[in-house]
């Protein structure tokens, strides 16, 4: 079993717990001291960083979500001057303003720290070549897995998302070992591959490390299938410090969250009431030890569930389970809650379909129609109509088994359905609601 530092990634509990408590308060401390919208917030609820004197005081201390980064946009969350301020990121801002986020030279020390764990956690050793395709620029995946592999002593090949042939022949020219990348632009990749005549025998590539969207076990399935590699899931968010929150390791039971770095909670979205572990809600983060933009209680949206039994692997910090999506992805039909992870879990399943959908969703009178658009394999829609009818009847009844509501389902022919270098948009609601 690997280890980039084992010593912290198998902490006692007990000792972990001590060193949570010590960071919240001195992460409670500067915020209220430093931050004036979170000493506003400190007050309106009630509560001083005196008042901490146990991690189950954490409840007591109000939540930060990303509407409070767009508030306070473009710095005034920071708790350090910008003379301190070494590194600036941000989102893409396509709904509004861009939330932002400053790293100090220590952030940047602990992220790359961060990283060089989660690739170890992956297999990723000095001798890795390591084809990084996570986009580079404002958004965090690309330089903070690049840090991370060249920390760890690997070789980095900084390709960045894009020009996919060009990455496929870096793979096979430069020796690839372990890719990383988007879930959805690793399947885009071996379709390209397949296209170009290259087998996943013609490359060295033995695994790979994707995350920035949700992603189904099936998904996995077809991705290691279809690559021939290992692949593992990562997680971390722009607000909190980048990818390197959370990690599988080889048992792939869970991802290991950073404990000695992130308090997390899991919260009924509606009521934000803290939920007990084994339940299924919101993931709410702490970043103890962000010196320049440290978040209490943030709200990812992100629905998961935590696992505080010790992993096989050794390690003792929890694990949350694979997204299933997020509470703001979420699409209600005539009451009912329907996230782009269902639906890909029952396509995967149905032979002849790619991996390639898209949930269309409006509103005719007060009625809701959800249709599901579906891409088949050239061999299947070449195929006469009245098979093409039958797997369009089967899709729709096993996704009205597995939803619990009705669905119209389209089936397109291959390439129809828009690709992407990142993040992978699933649903499109043109209700106006």
């Amino acid at each position: 079993m690997l280890y980039w530092d084992k010593e912290k990634e198998c902490m006692p509990r007990e000792h972990l717990l001590e060193l949570q408590l010590r960071r919240l308060k001195e992460a409670a401390y500067r915020v209220y001291a430093f931050v004036p919208a979170y000493k506003a917030k400190f007050d309106a609820a009630g509560i001083k960083p005196d008042d901490i004197n146990t991690l189950d005081d954490l409840k007591r201390m109000p939540f930060t979500t990303k509407q409070d980064l767009r508030d306070n946009y473009p710095f005034s969350l920071f708790a350090v001057p910008m003379s301190e301020v070494v590194r600036i990121h941000s989102s893409s801002g396509t709904t509004g303003k861009p939330t932002v986020v400053g790293y100090t030279r220590k952030d940047l020390e602990i992220w790359t720290e961060l990283m060089a764990r989660a690739l170890t956690s992956a297999g990723g050793t000095k001798r890795s070549v390591i084809q990084n395709a996570y986009g580079y620029g404002l958004f965090t995946g690309g330089l903070g897995v690049h840090y991370g592999a060249e920390r760890i002593g690997a070789s980095v090949i900084p390709s960045s998302g894009g020009n996919t042939k060009r990455q496929i022949m870096l793979m096979q020219d430069f020796g690839t070992t372990l890719l990383t990348c988007t879930p959805s632009y690793a399947l885009f990749m071996a379709e390209v591959m397949s296209e170009m005549g290259v087998k996943p025998s013609d490359l060295k590539v033995q695994s790979g490390i994707f995350g920035a969207e949700p992603w189904s076990e099936n998904m996995r399935r077809e991705i290691e299938n279809k690559l021939s590699i290992n692949a593992f899931d990562i997680y971390g968010l722009s607000e909190i410090i980048g990818p390197g929150v959370a990690i599988e390791c080889p048992y792939k039971c869970g991802l290991h969250i950073a404990e000695d770095h992130f308090l997390v909670e899991i919260i009924d979205p509606v009521t934000e009431e803290v939920l007990p572990d084994g339940s299924q809600g919101e993931l709410v983060i702490t970043s103890m030890t962000k010196e320049a933009l440290p978040l209490i209680r943030y709200r990812t949206r992100d629905l998961t569930t935590l696992n505080r039994e010790q992993c096989e692997c050794g390690r003792t910090h929890v694990r949350m389970q694979k997204v299933m999506g997020r509470s703001d992805d979420m699409v209600i039909i005539r009451g009912v809650n329907v996230f782009p992870s269902m639906v890909e879990s029952v396509l995967l399943n149905v032979p002849g379909v790619e991996p390639h959908y898209l949930l269309v969703v409006e509103r005719f009178g007060n009625l809701d129609q959800l249709e599901v658009q579906v891409e088949v394999s050239e061999s299947i829609f070449s195929d006469e109509v009245r098979k093409l009818e039958d797997l369009g009847r089967r899709i729709s009844k096993d996704l009205e088994s597995a939803l619990g509501v009705a669905v119209k389902v389209r089936l397109v022919e291959p390439k129809t359905i828009a690709r992407s270098e990142g993040k992978a948009q699933r649903v499109i609601d043109k209700r106006n609601i």
